[in-house]
């Protein structure tokens, strides 16, 4: 309140400026009985000390002469030692005081361990993986733990459930399998994670959304951008690595059967059933993405699937841009066969039939690696799959590497660290090679 007089008579605080809470933040650490001055103190005499041994070593390369009291380099050495010890100290003492507040329960091992794992991880080999649905993000969760060079490629023909609504009535992309992705690559799938992962099960047009799905097409009206889109999700979720869609075009899936119908849409196809004659996408001549092609060709490594075969995997390959860029690239290539067939698109196939098919619509030369599951599998009697076994084709050229691959909880799925780990031994074998 101001008087008449003009004097100033608001009581209310002023709150402190930036350098003066500084200043207080300085000063509590500074107070009597925090014991960090006595460890500033040892460090700094310990500087000091080292400081003089280093220039008592050197002085032999001078001018200057001082007494000796012992041979030069011993009193060299001494003082180097002092300091050193004094520095080390003053380090641990300061671990002390320090660590409950900046580590927490977290000890200096499990610090080390941390540090020492992202180090490892940002030095990883760039790694592409291409393909959609649940099977690439099983993947890519397993994929998260030996690089943060990932990068997830991803089909745009879905056209089903909560995806295909929002696609059609919002004229954007299909964000499902781009949230499963993300949500794989993240850093830690927590709460955010689940967050992004939940479908409401009630509320008028809300039923059958998953909340992630909405929050990816939010953004992606903010910024008027689906891959702006894509990149601000990826800082909520610090995810490792980036999810590209193969294409930008609005992508349609036709299929022909063996008895001639034809179908049009993905997920019309598992619908139908039978033998795939014929396979195309719509427009035929969609460009890949840049960020995909430019991916690819530089990548260390690249992973087809697991996934649809047809659903999930072709698209992508289909897209001529995409195709041509797997030519191009010197990476080795793998093929992540699914450990379980798929109603209505691949029933009774072997490995050898996913190989022949992917050969069928792409090229010959399409992988270097085939990797498939030779762990038994318990199937109930609800599932209705069966294994994708190997029945001792040759997939020839591509080398077939065998392993127990298959999620002892979910036997029809992969293990994510089980196929991460089959994944990265291929990559060091192709390397020493």
């Amino acid at each position: 309140m101001t008087r008449p007089d003009g004097a100033n008579h608001d009581k209310s605080p002023r709150r402190p400026g930036i350098w003066a809470r500084r200043r207080q933040r300085i000063s509590r650490l500074l107070r009597f009985g925090v014991g960090l001055k006595r460890w500033a103190l040892i460090g700094a005499i310990g500087v000091a000390i080292w400081s003089i041994g280093f220039a008592w070593l050197i002085r032999q390369f001078s001018d200057l002469k001082f007494p000796n009291f012992l041979p030069w380099h011993l009193e060299g050495f001494l003082l180097l030692a002092l300091g050193s010890g004094s520095i080390l100290a003053a380090l641990y003492g300061f671990y002390r005081k320090l660590s409950p507040v900046l580590l927490g329960s977290q000890g200096i091992g499990e610090m080390a361990d941390q540090v020492y794992t992202r180090w490892s991880r940002g030095r990883g080999p760039k790694i592409v993986a291409i393909g959609g649905g649940t099977g690439l993000s099983v993947l890519l969760r397993g994929l998260r733990d030996h690089t943060d060079n990932l990068t997830a490629i991803i089909t745009v023909a879905d056209d089903g459930g909560s995806s295909g609504r929002l696609r059609r009535e919002m004229g954007v992309l299909p964000p499902g399998d781009f949230r499963n992705c993300l949500v794989a690559m993240s850093e830690d799938e927590s709460l955010l994670g689940e967050l992004f992962q939940y479908r409401f099960d009630e509320g008028n047009g809300l039923k059958g959304h998953s909340f992630g799905n909405l929050f990816i097409v939010a953004m992606t009206q903010v910024t008027h951008s689906f891959e702006q889109a894509l990149v601000e999700s990826s800082h909520v979720l610090a995810v490792r690595g980036q999810v590209i869609p193969s294409t930008l075009s609005n992508l349609s899936l036709k299929v022909k059967f063996a008895d001639g119908t034809s179908v049009e849409g993905e997920s019309n196809i598992g619908d139908h059933g039978g033998k795939i004659s014929e396979i195309s996408i719509d427009p035929i001549d969609a460009p890949g993405h840049p960020l995909a092609i430019k991916a690819i060709e530089e990548a260390e490594l690249v992973v087809i699937g697991p996934g649809s075969l047809y659903t999930s995997i072709l698209p992508n390959l289909l897209v001529p841009e995409i195709s041509d860029a797997i030519k191009r690239t010197s990476a080795p290539i793998i093929y992540a066969c699914n450990v379980a067939t798929e109603v209505g698109e691949t029933q009774g196939f072997a490995v050898a039939e996913h190989m022949e098919t992917l050969r069928q619509f792409t090229f010959r030369e399409v992988v270097d690696y085939v990797v498939a599951n030779n762990a038994k599998l318990n199937l109930m009697l609800d599932y209705p799959c069966e294994p994708v076994v190997d029945d001792g084709r040759s997939v020839a050229p591509a080398k077939l590497e065998l392993a127990d691959l298959a999620d002892p909880e979910r036997p029809i799925r992969h293990s994510s660290e089980k196929l991460a780990a089959a994944v990265m031994s291929v990559y060091r074998k192709s390397s020493v090679g």
